[in-house]
């Protein structure tokens, strides 16, 4: 493919029902299958649940969440000054005051039932946020070593997650076959993941398999055409596309 560019009981008065004679919705964190409709959480990022901590909301929320469990931001949801406010959808179920990780992680159990500890997750994403900052500060065996303690643990939200930050943090030790193996393992913990499939490409692009680099960002971008705005996206494009042309020349 050629590239262009469980039974809830309520922890606050603040859950609102929009329709209350909908059945309860519940996702597996084990299975995409669950439910026949798509199940989706949406965190308002609008001016006052962003001054009570909404965006950081929206980043646990989708650091915990399980394969199959969109988490998206949208717009005011109502209810001003109770938030950071999210709400559960197809249900249409308002959650108010979600503006702790363990609220958050809260939520998640709510909907995913016993299969998701919160305990367990939520220390599971603390080892990946501190693989982050060592990465960041070019510390990539400390990444690796903290990533490999959290997928230990082996939590029922965010599996794909750490694979993928295994996979970059070995990419930037030169590890370019353990990356292309911890990219692919993101992608069998959750076949819709678009990020595990750049990271598969980043890998084959390291080990100048250019064709197979080109299938993986196209498969990314199938899956989520958005991020063909994305500035490095498009700087994994732009790259490829010139070693695709030294290639043919060469040959």
């Amino acid at each position: 493919m050629a590239l262009t560019l469980a039974t809830f009981t309520p922890f606050s008065p603040l859950l609102v029902r929009a329709k209350r004679e909908r059945k309860a919705t519940t996702v597996h964190a084990s299975s995409t299958s669950a439910s026949t409709e798509k199940v989706e959480i949406r965190v308002c990022v609008n001016r006052t649940c962003a001054r009570q901590g909404s965006r950081e909301t929206l980043l646990t929320l989708s650091g915990l969440a399980p394969p199959g469990l969109s988490v998206n931001s949208c717009g005011c949801l109502g209810r001003c000054g109770a938030g950071p406010n999210v709400v559960v959808l197809p249900k249409g179920e308002l959650v108010g005051h979600c503006g702790t990780p363990a609220r958050a992680a809260e939520v998640l159990a709510w909907m995913c039932g016993p299969s998701f500890d919160p305990g367990t997750n939520l220390e599971a994403l603390g080892l990946r946020k501190r693989a982050e900052l060592a990465l960041e500060k070019g510390n990539e065996a400390e990444a690796v070593a903290l990533l490999s303690q959290a997928i230990e643990l082996n939590p029922s939200g965010g599996l794909h997650v750490l694979y993928h930050t295994r996979s970059a943090a070995k990419l930037a030790m030169g590890d370019n076959a353990g990356a292309l193996l911890e990219a692919k393992e993101a992608c069998n913990v959750d076949p819709k993941f678009p990020q595990g499939y750049i990271s598969q490409g980043d890998a084959f692009l390291a080990m100048e398999e250019y064709n197979s680099a080109e299938e993986a960002y196209a498969t990314a971008l199938d899956l989520d055409p958005s991020i063909r705005r994305s500035r490095s996206f498009k700087a994994r494009v732009t790259k490829l596309q010139g070693k695709l042309m030294a290639a043919n020349a060469s040959s």
